[in-house]
């Protein structure tokens, strides 16, 4: 259980890590943080397939096909739900937010609102994988969703300064995405712990809501800046390290 807790104050806290990168440099550029960014998917891309998905088909025994496939859809169906009712980052802020001086305080908080909706799937995906058992795959899967949650971190920073909104309640609100993140963690471990019945159906569900990050949200703005190339190259490293990691820990 402390494991856990470490590593839910650990995913929150990356958010949190990437926002104090934001106060330094606001103006991060977006060669820099979409190379990250792309990296950060392509260890979640591995994470999804190597430590939920074929899980999920290994527990789901007889019906694990059916369990799985049935897992990554809801997930997917979950987040895209969640996103039409709630755009995430770049649907609400737009590539060019930084300079909207006049935005409004409402925006500004459905801006936050949307980050931590969106973060709590995550969570519950890093949770998930601890409640499976695998602790070596938990901590790799809640690796890359730190690394994912270190660039959108960095890049909430400059709205809601150019929003108005003072630097201590910017970081407040940062703060607070992050810890939708370890609440997420928390959820996903307890449910799987309480009833293995459900673990199969759960990391396939946990699969299928980072696939349709990774796929809807991070490749998506890795390749809005022109960075298409380097961002492809930083994905296969990154699923690459992530490949090699749990076949040495194995």
């Amino acid at each position: 259980m402390e494991m856990v807790l470490l590593t839910a104050a650990g995913v929150g806290g990356a958010t949190v890590f990437g926002a104090l990168i934001g106060f330094v440099f606001k103006k991060v550029s977006h060669r820099f943080s979409d190379i990250v960014l792309a990296f950060a998917a392509g260890v979640m891309l591995a994470a999804a397939v190597l430590g939920l998905i074929l899980p999920s088909l290994e527990y789901g025994g007889e019906w694990g096909l059916l369990i799985t496939v049935a897992g990554i859809f809801v997930g997917a169906l979950c987040l895209n739900l969640i996103d039409k009712l709630v755009p995430h980052l770049h649907k609400l802020v737009g590539p060019d937010a930084e300079t909207h001086h006049n935005a409004n305080l409402s925006k500004v908080l459905l801006f936050v609102a949307a980050i931590a909706i969106h973060n709590l799937p995550e969570g519950i995906a890093a949770g998930v994988g601890f409640g499976s058992g695998d602790t070596a795959q938990a901590l790799l899967i809640a690796g890359g969703i730190a690394l994912q949650n270190i660039p959108e971190g960095m890049v909430i920073i400059g709205p809601m300064l150019a929003a108005g909104v003072s630097p201590g309640k910017t970081f407040v609100c940062a703060m607070l995405t992050g810890l939708v993140e370890v609440i997420g963690t928390l959820i996903g471990y307890f449910a799987v712990s309480v009833s293995t019945i459900v673990l199969p159906f759960a990391l396939a569900f946990a699969g299928g809501t980072m696939l349709y990050v990774i796929s809807d949200e991070m490749i998506p703005e890795t390749h809005a800046h022109g960075s298409q190339r380097g961002a492809t190259y930083a994905l296969l490293v990154g699923f690459c390290v992530m490949l090699i990691s749990d076949v040495l820990l194995g």
